[in-house]
């Protein structure tokens, strides 16, 4: 009875999750990302170069954005026509940008980014039990089978062939669980990984770690109770992201705002972009950078900027 009600659970949970997943559409940027009718005019009318970037720079000097291109140009998407948000990439098959885009995956038919990141992972543990409950029911008779325990009907070759693909399974799930759990951990997407996210200054794979604890709760939320249930708890909206590169990452080495070796005799410092609400209080217990110290920092830093150039991504 005990095997049969958790074979229902794990059923049920490995079902919702995976619908959810599916049919949960990918949230897109807000309308304050998007170009007004008269900055589309003058970004067409204005030749590709420096001219195109001051029309960007005066449509994002109010948004919550910290990333830039390889040339530290904006983000732009010529195709969605918006300031891309921090994290948010185009979706070459959904052909639109993807808030916190992780990757598009063909076994669900669906972009996993912010809106169902936490389903996908949930599918991927809850599959993962599933499957292993399996194996471990049908071990007894696999054991009988090998051993000539069976009787000699057709059944036994149902029986070999159930925990061969549930072992099988449980193995290729059990490493793409265990990768994103790791993602999680560091608070990066897959393309992150691939791509490590540029900043106005420099490079920093691990710009946007707050930490283990607050990483896990960028995805699940603060009510543990929703944890572990397949519906949407994660923290934001999806357009603006803490980041330790603003606020020092506790889990990082006592160099200032985070930097690694190679840079610790330079201070990179960023304008302070507003929050979302539902975001900063993930900061209140960091000590953020002083207005005094920019107002200092201001010319030194205003002065090593790198030409900006119109770059597209994808």
């Amino acid at each position: 009875v005990v095997c049969l009600v958790a074979y229902h659970v794990f059923f049920m949970l490995f079902v919702w999750s995976y619908w959810k997943t599916i049919f949960t559409l990918p949230m897109n940027p807000s309308k304050e990302f998007h170009l007004s009718y008269s900055d589309k005019e003058s970004l067409e009318r204005e030749p590709r170069g420096e001219s195109q970037q001051e029309v960007l720079r005066r449509a994002a000097k109010d948004l919550p954005i910290y990333t830039r291109t390889m040339s530290g140009a904006i983000r732009y998407c010529d195709r969605c026509h918006l300031v891309k948000p921090d994290r948010c990439h185009h979706c070459s098959v959904c052909d639109k940008c993807i808030l916190k885009m992780d990757h598009h995956c063909p076994w669900v038919n669906n972009c996993v980014g912010f809106s169902n990141y936490k389903f996908f992972l949930l599918f991927l543990a809850y599959s993962l039990l599933y499957c292993l409950f399996i194996a471990a029911t049908d071990l007894q008779y696999f054991i009988k089978f090998w051993t000539n325990g069976l009787p000699d009907t057709q059944a036994k070759f149902h029986i070999m062939f159930l925990f061969f693909a549930a072992a099988m399974f449980s193995v290729s799930l059990s490493s793409l669980f265990g990768y994103h759990c790791w993602l999680v951990s560091k608070n990066k997407s897959t393309l992150e990984v691939f791509r490590a996210p540029i900043f106005r200054h420099r490079t920093d794979k691990n710009g946007f770690s707050l930490g283990f604890s607050k990483n896990l709760r960028q995805v699940f939320g603060d009510e543990k109770k929703y944890w572990l249930l397949p519906v949407f708890s994660s923290l934001g909206d999806g357009c603006s992201f803490p980041t330790c590169l603003v606020n020092q990452d506790p889990e990082q080495a006592s160099t200032p705002g985070g930097l690694n070796s190679t840079s610790k005799n330079e201070n990179h410092l960023f304008p302070a972009k507003p929050l979302r609400d539902s975001q900063s209080h993930l900061l209140t217990d960091t000590p953020s950078w002083s207005e005094t110290t920019a107002k200092a920092e201001k010319g030194k830093v205003g002065m090593s900027n790198p030409a900006l150039t119109m770059e597209n991504e994808t």
